[in-house]
């Protein structure tokens, strides 16, 4: 008798199948265990018809319970992106071991329906879950004043997450009257502090400005003049400007619409109206290839022998939002017409 009860756990290895369970109830009912207590040792004595019976439920239920908890874990709530990824906002509050769990889940979901990229936007009231997400896999896109991004791919193949913006935009102001002077300005702040130097109004355009609104505000907030724009003359493109990001600047020509300066103390030292060849004349523009070529450009711009970029709206395919294209309006109105 004690030999036959190994026999017995293996039958009841796995008690969802119907096969193992009625060969179970046939091996009970056949009378193949007589007694109804069967002693083991001398330690005690175990009822073996309804030990059995009770571990079968036991498994039973235990299998079902397991297979329904899998049936409700949640899944975060995401939406697809256009390159076969998707896209999770987090807001709600959660502990980590709760967040870890869902996040495995729907990763695992991900993956059976051949998703790519994982971008999880995570508000910054929920920088409790970064430690976790980074543990497991995720790393670092970008970050914004109110969120950071984060993100994962999924695939054994290398990934095509693209990187995050590689460039900062930046403008520079060639404003000039009709006695021929441009505005100018000094600043009490950054690399020309305490160096004398007059220079062009500058800046760095915002989120979602356009170059040709950039340009008119920083003439304004900068030295209060007014002013309208006309177009890209040049543009240049440097690396590791900014926090190793690189720099694409777009040097402007505006007309002016008043002549009173009002300069920004919080960042200009001086501003004035100065005679160009007296800017031009300044030792450190005379030092600077970058600047002699500015120069040489507004001087040809002057003479009317040269022809900028200017703003045309137009709209795509993609979207209906209006945007700028900078291009050269009379030398395509002159190819046009011939």
């Amino acid at each position: 008798m004690l030999r036959s009860l190994p026999k017995l756990s293996l039958l009841f290895s796995s008690a969802r199948n119907p096969h193992y369970l009625s060969s179970a109830q046939r091996f009970i009912s056949q009378g193949r265990i007589a007694a109804s207590r069967v002693k083991i040792g001398v330690v005690s004595t175990i009822p073996i018809r309804s030990k059995l019976t009770s571990t079968i439920s036991s498994a039973i239920a235990s299998e079902m319970a397991a297979e329904d908890q899998v049936q409700r874990v949640n899944l975060l709530t995401s939406t697809d992106d256009n390159y076969g990824g998707v896209i999770v906002e987090l807001d709600q509050h959660m502990d980590s071991a709760t967040f870890v769990s869902i996040l495995r889940a729907s990763v695992s979901h991900w993956k059976l329906l051949g998703k790519k990229g994982v971008w999880i936007k995570l508000p910054i009231h929920l920088v409790n879950l970064v430690e976790a997400l980074v543990k497991e896999g995720f790393w670092y896109h970008h970050a914004e004043p109110k969120y950071l991004m984060l993100v994962y791919w999924i695939p054994e193949s290398p990934s095509t997450i693209p990187a995050n913006a590689t460039h900062r935009v930046g403008v520079g102001s060639f404003v000039m009257n009709e006695k021929q002077e441009v505005l100018v300005v000094q600043e009490n702040s950054g690399l020309f502090q305490g160096t004398g130097v007059w220079k062009f109004p500058t800046g760095v355009i915002d989120q979602g400005e356009d170059i040709c609104v950039a340009a008119v505000r920083e003439v304004k907030e900068e030295t209060g003049v007014d002013s309208e724009f006309v177009e890209v003359l040049a543009f240049r493109q440097s690396h590791n400007s900014f926090f190793e990001k690189s720099d694409l600047f777009f040097m402007c020509m505006l007309r002016p619409l008043s002549s009173d300066i009002q300069a920004q103390r919080l960042e200009i030292l001086n501003a004035q109206w100065m005679p160009f060849e007296e800017y031009a004349a300044q030792p450190f523009i005379q030092k600077s290839e970058l600047l002699k070529y500015i120069n040489d450009t507004c001087l040809a711009k002057m003479g009317g022998q040269y022809s900028g970029f200017s703003p045309v709206s137009t709209s795509s395919n993609f979207s209906d939002q209006k945007n700028y294209l900078y291009l050269s309006a009379g030398a395509l109105k002159s190819s046009n017409s011939s």
